[in-house]
């Protein structure tokens, strides 16, 4: 069973549930302050606004008691997914690498943007060709992955760069960037594999008939 885990201010965590039970995965909401139950196969922490953003984003949730939970699953292999907000607490967990922090623009972004996918051979991309480039949303306003210079080399030195913001034809370019990331980074890995962040939604491209199905082959990972 997937765990999606909700925080006060979550807003995705119906969303991912919905999206991944569209996959034939099984999954449902849990509680931060409930715990994980003990049939957790797999993590989501969803997008949202988890205590308001209060301090900065993800910052009061990633300092929760289940997040300490969450760490050692990862620890243990068991795959972990943070979208947007649940990136943002990923980071501040010490999950991944990075930070993220407030768009170029100072303003809140919700669009279509394209994707590429830096590698194809990890369990949140292997449905993808390595070059291909998908279409999801995105809908944030501290969105902008930043790390030092050293850091994001050592990143592209391990290949843990999941996808990059490009435009339609897979160019990475400035233009493409919506929020100034760094590195045009859109999604990143963690120390393990079974471990990544993005700042786009997913679960927002996985129903037909509502924002396109691009996104289905992250969410596959759980399966």
């Amino acid at each position: 069973m997937i765990s999606v885990v909700q925080f006060g201010g979550s807003n995705c965590d119906r969303d991912a549930v919905a999206a991944l039970s569209h996959l034939g995965i099984d999954a449902e909401r849990v509680w931060h302050a409930d715990g994980l139950p003990e049939d957790t196969d797999g993590v989501v922490i969803p997008g949202g606004f988890s205590y308001g953003d209060y301090l900065r984003a993800g910052a009061m949730a990633a300092r929760t008691p289940v997040m300490d939970e969450v760490r050692a699953l990862a620890e243990e292999g068991t795959p972990v997914l943070g979208v947007c907000n649940g990136a943002q607490i990923s980071c501040e967990a010490g999950l991944t690498e990075g930070a993220f922090t407030t768009n170029r623009s100072a303003r809140f972004q919700c669009e279509a943007v394209h994707l590429r996918v830096e590698r194809a051979d990890t369990p949140w991309t292997e449905a993808y060709d390595e070059g291909a480039v998908i279409e999801v949303p995105i809908a944030h306003g501290e969105g902008r992955f930043e790390i030092a210079d050293e850091r994001l080399a050592a990143l592209n030195d391990e290949d843990r760069v999941l996808f990059r913001y490009c435009d339609a034809d897979g160019n990475v370019t400035e233009a493409a960037n919506p929020n100034g990331s760094t590195g045009n980074v859109a999604g990143v890995l963690g120390a393990r594999e079974t471990v990544a962040v993005m700042m786009p939604h997913p679960e927002r491209a996985t129903l037909p008939d509502v924002g396109g199905t691009d996104g289905q082959g992250v969410l596959r990972a759980f399966a």
